[in-house]
């Protein structure tokens, strides 16, 4: 397989088409019947899905850092990149929005009746701007990729939603707006020390990373990204919007917002976050804080979740539990810790999208989400009880199914440092339990006492099609998670080290694999400008990872001054970042 893909030459092109092909299903849906509309969109984005999988066999684990990379310039006078490539952590990113798509689009067939086109438009602008967030290794294409998300769910929610749909839309709106405006506000702050520092503009990860700022500078940094990143998971106490958005949402759009969306702010958090500000992410007051408000978020979402009667709110509890699993395991900063967070977003995506279809399901039969309605439907439709159940245990964290390595890791990660942290968080799998097993029991097991549910439908061909992906991913990535693991360690290692080093360099020093050009504490060695090239980065960029260094090891003891706007504060220098 890798000899296929190294003949069509895949790397040069994989990551551009799965930002770019979606623009252009975009314009053959809105261009198809209105009722062919649905076929149209879910062979697009199956077509999608069979592209990326070749990223599974292009990635090499004991590869450089990031890979498939490329990048030419965008805006040179303010040093906008078009720079793409993708890690351990953003690869099962980028799979998991690629596979969620087409079954979140099969999965509405009848469910979206109304503006077809549209929606599966907007479906396919969502999924093109998701991949862009996960492969940006530009800062600014990053904003751009995570801004243009919120244009299309705005939409789905608002228009093809439920009764209570405008409020839920501008309620999800303004939430994330206010803290992307605040990020914003940090980007450019960001950026302008780093012009400060290099000589020359850039929103390039790697000309951003390692710019010397003071530990005050750091938090306020911090605090303006975590803001916009924690409104986006959502940790408690910024869920509210979420609860809203999920029970107004049409099935396709809970789906696709609990599996994929929510995930941009966790990764935001491993990506930029933690690397960019390291003395802040590492500060014990910003951990402890952050991991109590995980801990509150797994705790309290587990106790509302339990007294819901609306199947679909009681769900969409559960992401926010589930969320603040990753968000433990993230600021635990162990390797263990963050391989768990990762492996919880992965089983969160896949088994709460299967919640979500499966309730939908129910409500195309019954037209009711609450859950005494039901009663009995093991006896009517055997097929749905096993997809409820199986998808009930691996949401649990049973083991033998992914929520159970997921959870594992990231409890295992917080015990390594903070214990009493830790066996707080795992009262979160007893509390899944109490809020899953009894929605089980009433919805299958109860008396089979209404005429409705006695004459009720079993799965149809196409939904078994639908959820026998995710089940089978829920088993199997439970009993065998070694290459999911495998692939994503050296990211999270390279992450773990670059933060316990205050910004040592270790993160760039894995990113280039054999080469020993990272300064010693001394600050007698920069970082030498072989081996930059085996993630992207040309070598006339050296110099700039040299000042970052120099400058993050030697301190400051105010604020830089920024070089004057204009080509001449940039001799010489047109662009750095030329297309590999």
């Amino acid at each position: 397989m890798t000899a296929l893909l190294d003949a069509v030459g895949y790397d040069l092109w994989i990551l551009h088409a799965l930002i770019w092909l979606p623009l252009a299903g975009v314009a053959a849906v809105l261009l198809a019947p209105e009722q062919r509309a649905k076929e149209v969109a879910f062979g697009w984005t199956a077509a999608l899905f069979v592209l990326s999988l070749g990223l599974w066999w292009s990635f090499d684990a004991a590869g450089p850092l990031f890979q498939l990379t490329s990048s030419v310039t965008w805006i040179g006078i303010w040093g906008v990149n078009y720079a793409l490539g993708v890690d351990g952590i953003s690869l099962f990113m980028v799979l998991l929005t690629t596979f969620i798509m087409p079954v979140a689009i099969l999965g509405a067939f009848r469910y979206i009746k109304e503006r077809q086109r549209a929606f599966y438009a907007l479906i396919l602008l969502l999924q093109m701007g998701i991949v862009g967030v996960f492969t940006s290794l530009d800062l600014f294409l990053f904003y751009v990729f995570f801004e243009l998300t919120l244009v299309p769910m705005y939409f789905i929610v608002g228009v093809w939603g439920g009764e209570r749909r405008i409020y839920a839309a501008v309620k999800f709106f303004l939430y994330t707006a206010t803290g992307s405006l605040l990020m914003l506000v940090g980007i450019l702050y960001l950026f302008w020390q780093a012009w400060a520092v290099n000589g020359f503009p850039s929103f390039h990860y790697y000309d951003l990373l390692g710019t010397p700022l003071s530990l005050t500078e750091q938090l306020w940094l911090f605090g303006a990204f975590a803001l916009a990143f924690a409104i986006k998971v959502p940790l408690f106490p910024l869920h509210t919007w979420l609860p809203d958005a999920h029970v107004e949402a049409p099935t396709p759009g809970s789906v696709v917002l609990a599996a994929v969306l929510l995930k941009m702010g966790t990764y935001g958090f491993l990506r930029f976050v933690l690397p960019f500000f390291p003395e802040a992410a590492a500060h014990p007051t910003v951990v402890l804080v952050m991991m109590i408000l995980a801990v509150i978020g797994i705790i309290y979402a587990a106790w509302v979740a339990a007294v819901q009667p609306d199947a679909k709110k009681l769900v969409a509890y559960t992401s926010v539990a589930h969320m603040g699993f990753v968000v433990l395991g993230i600021f635990a900063l162990t390797v263990n810790g963050l391989q768990g967070g990762l492996m919880v977003m992965i089983s969160h995506g896949i088994s709460t999208g299967a919640l979500f279809l499966i309730l939908g399901m129910l409500y195309e039969r019954r037209h009711t989400r609450e859950i005494d309605a039901f009663g009995g439907l093991a006896k009517v439709a055997p097929l749905m009880a096993t997809a409820l159940v199986i998808t009930a245990l691996a949401t649990i964290g049973v083991p033998g199914t992914s929520g159970f390595v997921g959870e594992f890791l990231a409890l295992l990660g917080t015990f390594e440092r903070h214990p009493v942290l830790a066996l707080l968080g795992a009262t979160g799998v007893i509390f899944a339990a109490y809020y899953m097993l009894p929605m089980v029991q009433k919805v299958l097991f109860n008396a089979l006492d209404r005429p409705e549910n006695r004459t009720m439908e079993d799965l149809s061909s196409r939904e078994i099609t639908v959820l026998a992906p995710l089940l089978f991913l829920m088993v199997a990535i439970g009993v065998y998670p070694a290459p999911i693991l495998e692939r994503m360690e050296p990211g999270v290692t390279a992450i773990v080290e670059w933060v316990e080093g205050g910004s040592s360099g270790a993160l760039m020093e894995a990113s280039r694999p054999g080469d020993a050009g990272v300064r010693d504490p001394a600050g007698e060695v920069g970082i030498e400008a072989e081996g930059l090239a085996d993630f992207g980065i040309p070598e006339d960029v050296a110099p700039s990872a040299q000042m970052g260094e120099l400058g993050r090891s030697a301190g400051r003891s105010g604020p830089a001054t920024a070089p004057e706007f204009g080509p001449e504060s940039r001799p010489g220098m047109t662009t750095h970042w030329d297309q590999d």
